[in-house]
């Protein structure tokens, strides 16, 4: 596997059922707190948090998956930590649903928001920079998804439409978030590091891969 930069690979990998790995974040017990809780779910683009995201949704009940290029869209790429912040995490903190339109979505006409209920338990937090030192803070765990370099970029521009010009804007998007991470350096505090593109055989419904 090629990491990016700053990085060390895993040398060893196993398969563990989702349920034991959620455990593992959260807790064994109906409620280890009285408190909402905070996932993060950190990684390089095209890694693989989304579908990791997704995983852990369907397992955690209660749960709310927030992405974080919601929060950034159309505002910055790196510079969104006070609206998540204030927007978002303080006040499901403070039991308050959460119907959030960042400024951008106002000011371009985006349509709807991004909710929260009084109902949830657990906000997974999803995005290039989920755990990031300013959101260390509020987490209860962090989950770095380490990723080959290459099947990364292959997702990625396949995503973006697989043109020249979204392989051109890949290129000077990693320039930017290489350095981000490298600043931040995520996998040194993740709870646990899940592999985003594994080679050995595994069930995406019932397991991760999951560093030893």
């Amino acid at each position: 596997m090629r990491v990016g930069p700053g990085e060390t690979p895993v040398e060893k990998w196993i398969n563990l059922e989702i349920d034991r790995f959620v455990e593992k974040l959260l807790g064994s017990g109906p409620s280890q707190t009285d408190r909402i809780q905070f996932v993060a779910v950190d990684g390089r683009s095209g890694g693989g948090k989304s579908t990791l995201a997704g995983q852990l949704q369907r397992h955690i009940a209660h749960s709310t998956i927030i992405h974080t290029d919601d929060v950034a869209w159309h505002h910055s790429y790196f510079d969104w930590a006070e609206l998540l912040i204030e927007g978002v995490l303080r006040p499901v903190q403070a039991n308050r649903s959460v119907d959030y339109r960042p400024p951008a979505w106002e000011s371009r006409g985006r349509q709807g928001s991004i909710a929260v209920t009084k109902e949830c338990a657990v906000v997974i937090i999803e995005g290039v920079g989920a755990s990031r030192q300013e959101i260390r803070p509020w987490l209860t765990a962090s989950v770095w998804v380490q990723s080959d370099m290459d099947e990364a970029e292959r997702r990625g521009i396949a995503r973006d439409g697989g043109t020249e010009a979204a392989r051109r804007f890949w290129m000077d998007w990693m320039v930017e978030e290489n350095a981000f991470l490298l600043q931040h350096q995520p996998w040194v505090y993740a709870t646990a590091i899940i592999n985003g593109t594994p080679q050995n055989a595994y069930d995406p419904e019932r397991e991760v891969v999951v560093a030893q």
